[in-house]
């Protein structure tokens, strides 16, 4: 079936086209200035916080590091907070940490929520449900969040919670790329350029209904990537006119190619888990595969005493 899928499938370079077909740059600038739009929205991602760190961004921070993360993972959380989520790292930069999170059906898993947010005033929770198949609510939460209460903020961070990050070899990502253009519309992680999955088993399938061209446009991975706040602007408000898409990777990949934004390839960003040794590290800007919270502490120490994180 996925084989004689693909002699059906749409050219992606000659027939490309994805709801709304309208000109997104006026439109854009209008709901980024609080007016109102010619054209009406067709995304409003009108969920309503339960949790907000409203006074998260209060003493304007350079970075904002945005996590995903699953309802129930507690340790995991923690274990960022000790290592690279740390927002006391560095005295002389100013970084704020979230944690996104959705809704689920155990009152015992809320009460510990409400506990930690009480305790780290770092969760975001949002009422959709925590689940894999909305993690593309979950990312526009994010977005969200960071626009409407993060105004001051530099650069922004994704990541899922299962990631070892550098946030030294972030940092120095971020300024590399603003002494080349310190307005640059960034958008950066490890990007593809691949077909889409058309056999039933895959947990990735796609239909020819739901999108019918040979190729996806290029995307950044969603375990990490960056987005500086001129980017993050334009991808947020641009996301109220683009058909929603069950994959968060894929639909901030047709928002950003809807608003002219291309995706910056890094090969310090790995999608998969980079083998571990010290000195191979020492350019990592995340790797995933770290969803065991001692392994993170232990990778992560090891390299902030060597300097590299």
């Amino acid at each position: 079936m996925g084989v004689f899928t693909h002699f059906l499938e749409k050219d992606y370079y000659t027939e490309f086209s994805y709801p709304l077909d309208v000109d997104l740059q006026p439109l854009v600038k209008d709901l980024a200035v609080g007016n109102v739009p010619a054209v009406k929205p067709i995304n409003t991602f009108n969920y309503t916080y339960l949790k907000l760190c409203a006074d998260k961004c209060a003493n304007n921070p350079k970075l904002l590091l945005v996590v995903k993360s699953a309802l129930t993972h507690f340790e995991q959380r923690q274990a960022i907070r000790e290592t690279w989520g740390d927002e006391m790292q560095f005295s002389t930069i100013e970084i704020r940490r979230v944690f996104l999170l959705g809704t689920g059906f155990n009152p015992e898993i809320q009460r510990k929520v409400d506990e930690e947010s009480e305790m780290f005033n770092d969760i975001v929770q949002a009422d959709f449900v925590d689940d894999y198949h909305n993690n593309t609510l979950k990312t526009m939460s994010g977005f969200k969040w960071a626009v409407e209460h993060c105004s001051p903020v530099q650069f922004v961070a994704f990541s899922d919670d299962d990631m070892y990050v550098s946030t030294k070899n972030l940092l120095r990502f971020f300024n590399e790329a603003s002494n080349l253009n310190e307005n640059l519309k960034l958008y950066a992680g490890y990007v593809f350029h691949s077909p889409p999955q058309r056999h039933q088993p895959s947990k990735w399938f796609v239909s020819l209904e739901e999108y019918p061209y040979h190729l996806w446009p290029p995307y950044v991975t969603a375990g990490a990537y960056v987005v500086s706040r001129e980017a993050l602007l334009d991808l947020y408000y641009a996301s109220f006119y683009t058909k929603y898409f069950r994959f968060d990777d894929i639909f901030l990949a047709l928002v950003a190619l809807k608003v002219n934004i291309e995706p910056v390839h890094c090969s310090d960003f790995y999608f998969w888990k980079k083998g571990y040794s010290k000195f191979g590290y020492q350019n990592v800007i995340a790797s995933h595969g770290y969803g065991d919270p001692d392994e993170l502490r232990r990778v992560w120490n090891e390299q902030k005493l060597a300097g590299y994180a």
